[in-house]
């Protein structure tokens, strides 16, 4: 006999960091179980850099009987607009973070569940009529959309499921239809948790991350600005971590530090809904990437275990908070550049 779970759910949300020289992020997550009193998360090991996260589960079916589920990864919302820059990984397809998964060793492909929205109206039929692609970026979308007919050109102005961008990049001003809607984009499959048993999924993706050149909470020669308290907040800067943006302020020329910022950002509070409510066995580990970045990350107990590596262990965790990490890279300046 099966017992069946609704669905399960690799939790993702969009995150915003607004600056004329800043590309944001887009955060996602791992597995959100469905409420179920019988599947327990025994285990939970995270990996993350600005190159890969890396997520491996073991979850248990502590009752006598198999429960059959659906199990899903919805990935960020892409929110067209030509108003912000969005880090997007694999800007030239619709599975644009490279999501893969494995169950019991053994790889799943996932069916690709994609809707397109206009001001909160489901317009994926208007686009596929006029074969306009869902996932707005790139030369397939462009094109398709300078072939409107004027007609549904004039619609679609209407319904705010496109606007006009109009430039002058030397050549005479130039007018570009632009979408305008919403992607949302969803992986999902079927599998059973056997009675009694444990069942082991993985699954990687690429991160969307977010980057901004130099430090957005460094001013006039300090600490300081709008961005430093929300910074302290988000990432947990310590002393160590401002002293060590300050001694780069130091030894640079014109006493501001030759960093860039990298931001990333994992949602792990949209889980708990399996049988206890928390995580068994929790182990986080944070990837700086190089021994000359400097790295910001909130974590309980965190220890250095490599020249880039930070581990942070938990016993029958209970995720409180999303996790955001900052990243500050040293970059060189070219002499003949000015700066």
């Amino acid at each position: 006999m099966k017992r069946f779970l609704a669905t399960l759910l690799l939790g993702a949300t969009a995150t915003a960091a607004n600056a004329n020289d800043s590309t944001a992020q887009l955060g996602a997550g791992g597995l959100v179980l469905s409420r179920s009193d019988v599947i327990e998360m025994a285990r939970e090991e995270l990996y993350l850099s600005k190159d890969a996260v890396r997520v491996d589960y073991v979850f248990r079916n502590r009752s006598d009987e198999d429960v059959a589920a659906i199990v899903a990864f919805p990935m960020p919302d892409i929110e067209a607009s030509p108003y912000h820059n969005v880090s997007i990984p694999f800007d030239a397809r619709d599975d644009f973070l490279g999501f893969e998964v494995v169950v019991n060793g053994e790889a799943v492909v996932p069916q690709l569940e994609q809707r397109a929205f206009a001001v909160g109206i489901d317009v994926t039929a208007d686009l596929a009529g006029q074969r306009v692609p869902l996932f707005p970026y790139g030369g397939p979308a462009e094109k398709a959309l300078a072939a409107l007919p004027a007609d549904i050109l004039e619609d679609w102005l209407a319904r705010g499921i496109v606007i006009i961008e109009e430039f002058d990049f030397g050549k005479g001003m130039q007018r570009v239809v632009t979408p305008f809607w919403r992607l949302t984009s969803t992986y999902w499959w079927r599998m059973t948790f056997p009675a009694g048993a444990d069942v082991e999924v993985a699954h990687r993706y690429t991160p969307s991350v977010g980057s901004t050149v130099g430090v957005t909470f460094f001013s006039q020669n300090r600490l300081g600005g709008d961005a430093l308290d929300e910074y302290r907040r988000r990432y947990c800067m310590d002393t160590g971590f401002e002293n060590a943006v300050l001694k780069a302020a130091k030894a640079s020329p014109d006493g501001y530090p030759r960093l860039y910022e990298t931001r990333l950002s994992y949602v792990l509070t949209t889980g708990g809904n399996w049988a206890s409510g928390t995580i068994g066995d929790f182990r986080l580990t944070i990837d700086k990437g190089d021994p000359k970045n400097i790295v910001s990350f909130c974590g309980t107990g965190v220890r250095k275990t490599g020249p880039t590596t930070f581990e942070m262990r938990a016993t029958d965790f209970h995720p409180e908070r999303d996790i955001e990490v900052l990243i500050l890279e040293p970059y060189q300046v070219d002499p003949g550049s000015g700066g």
